[in-house]
C-alpha cells in the first residue's frame, strides 16, 4: 500500500484524544504551552502548502479605475498613489501571492512623490506614458514601457512624471508582506528633494552595456548597480536567443535580470525574469517552490494555473502560488508573447529551499 502521504503512517503524530489528554492539553494552554503531536501534521505537511490562489487581474478592467484615483487624491495626499492587488486568501498582509505585493501606480504629467526609503524592497514594470522617470540614491532614470525597474532596500526614492508628458502608469512589485512578518519594516521620508548626485540614465548608461562592466568603479552594496533593464535591449536578446536555441519546455525562452557584477539576482529579496513564447506555442506543466507575479508584456494567451484557464493579454497581471502546477501558451500562431515576472526566489534559494516537479503526465487537465 502506498503510504506516502498517509498520517496514519509510523512516524507522523496518531494519538487519539481521551478525557484525560483533553484535561492536559487544557493544563498546557493556561502556560502558554501546548503538544506538538496536536499541531505537528499540520504543521510539517507532507509537499509544501501554498495559503494563496491564483488569480488574474484584468487590466482592462482596473485601467479607468487606476486613472480615477489621480482625480480622487495627489501624490501628496496618498503618499504614492496605487491601486493594489490582493490575493482573496491573503487580505490579511495585503499580498497579492505568499509573501509578494503588488500594485498599479498612475503619475499625471507635472507630478511627482515625495522621497522616501523603508526596508522593504521595490520593482517596477513600466506598462504606459511618456517622460515619466525614477530618482534613486540621487540617480535620476527616464523611463519607457516595458522598462524593469529596481528601487532596493533602504534607498532614498520618488518618481514622477515631466511636465511635456503623458499620464505614466506601472506595475508596482515589493516584499512588504514579507519584511513586515519578519518584523523588519521601517519607513522615512526625505527632507526636501534629492539633490542629483549623477547625470541624468548615468546607471543604465555605466552598467547596461551587455556583458560589460566599468574598469574604474566599485561596487560592494548587495544589489544591482543597474538600477533599470531596458526593454530595447531586452527584447531583443530574447528574439536572438530564440534564434539558436530551443528554451525551456516549462518556460519557453526564459532569461533573468541579473546584477550585472555578480551576475546572482537584482535584490537581495526579490527577483525577476522575462520570458518569451514561440508563435502557437505551449509549455509543459510543472511547479516549484517560491511565489510568482506575472505581467502580459507583449502578446495574448493563457495559463493553466491548478488544472484552471486563465487567459491573459498585453497588461494583465496573474499569479502563481508555490508549489501549483502551471504552464503557459500562446495563442498567436504568427507573432510571439513576453511575460514579465518577479518573485522571491533569492530568498527561497539562499535558504535552501528551492525545488522542482514535472507534472507526471506533461500536461494538466482543465477543470470545468
Amino acid at each position: 500500500m502506498d503510504t506516502k502521504y498517509d498520517d496514519s503512517v509510523l512516524g507522523r503524530a496518531r494519538v487519539q484524544d481521551t478525557p484525560e489528554l483533553e484535561a492536559y492539553y487544557a493544563e498546557l494552554n493556561k502556560l502558554g504551552a501546548g503538544a506538538l503531536w496536536t499541531v505537528a501534521n499540520d504543521i510539517e505537511p507532507w509537499e509544501p502548502r501554498p495559503s494563496s490562489v491564483p488569480m488574474l487581474w484584468r487590466y482592462e478592467d482596473l485601467r479607468e479605475l487606476v486613472l480615477k484615483s489621480s482625480e480622487l487624491v495627489t501624490p501628496e495626499q496618498a503618499g504614492r498613489r496605487v491601486v493594489y492587488l490582493v490575493n482573496d486568501k491573503r487580505r490579511d498582509v495585503s499580498a497579492a501571492v505568499g509573501w509578494l505585493y503588488t500594485g498599479i501606480q498612475v503619475t499625471r504629467p507635472g507630478e511627482s512623490t515625495s522621497a522616501h526609503r523603508h526596508k522593504a524592497s521595490a520593482l517596477r514594470f513600466i506598462m504606459e506614458g511618456e517622460g515619466g522617470y525614477t530618482v534613486v540614491d540621487g540617480n535620476k532614470i527616464m523611463l519607457e514601457v516595458n522598462d524593469f525597474v529596481i528601487t532596493p532596500n533602504s534607498t532614498w526614492h520618488e518618481h514622477g512624471v515631466e511636465e511635456g508628458g503623458k499620464t505614466c502608469i506601472w506595475q508596482d512589485g515589493l516584499d512588504i508582506p514579507l519584511v513586515n512578518a519578519l518584523e523588519a519594516n521601517d519607513y522615512a521620508v526625505f527632507d526636501g528633494k534629492q539633490p542629483l548626485e549623477k547625470p541624468i540614465n548615468y546607471s543604465p548608461l555605466t552598467y547596461g552595456g551587455a556583458g560589460l562592466v566599468p574598469a574604474d568603479q566599485e561596487w560592494n552594496k548587495p544589489y544591482s548597480p543597474l538600477f533599470k533593464y531596458s526593454w530595447k535591449q531586452v527584447y531583443p536578446a530574447l528574439q536572438d536567443a530564440a534564434k539558436v536555441k530551443a528554451g525551456s519546455p516549462y518556460d519557453g525562452i526564459l532569461m533573468h535580470y541579473t546584477n550585472p557584477v555578480t551576475g546572482g539576482h537584482v535584490m537581495q529579496t526579490m527577483g525577476a525574469s522575462i520570458q518569451m513564447l514561440r508563435p502557437g506555442e505551449q509549455t509543459k506543466a510543472h511547479k516549484h517552490t517560491g511565489s510568482f507575479v506575472y505581467q502580459c508584456a507583449k502578446g495574448k494567451g493563457y495559463s493553466i494555473i491548478g488544472g484552471k484557464r486563465y487567459d491573459w493579454k498585453e497588461r494583465d497581471i496573474f499569479c502563481v502560488p508555490s508549489w501549483v502546477y502551471h504552464e503557459h501558451v500562446n495563442l498567436s500562431e504568427t507573432e510571439d508573447a513576453c511575460l514579465f515576472s518577479f518573485n522571491d526566489l533569492p530568498v527561497i534559494e539562499s535558504l535552501g529551499l528551492y525545488q522542482e516537479k514535472a507534472h507526471p503526465e506533461g500536461h494538466q487537465k482543465i477543470e470545468q
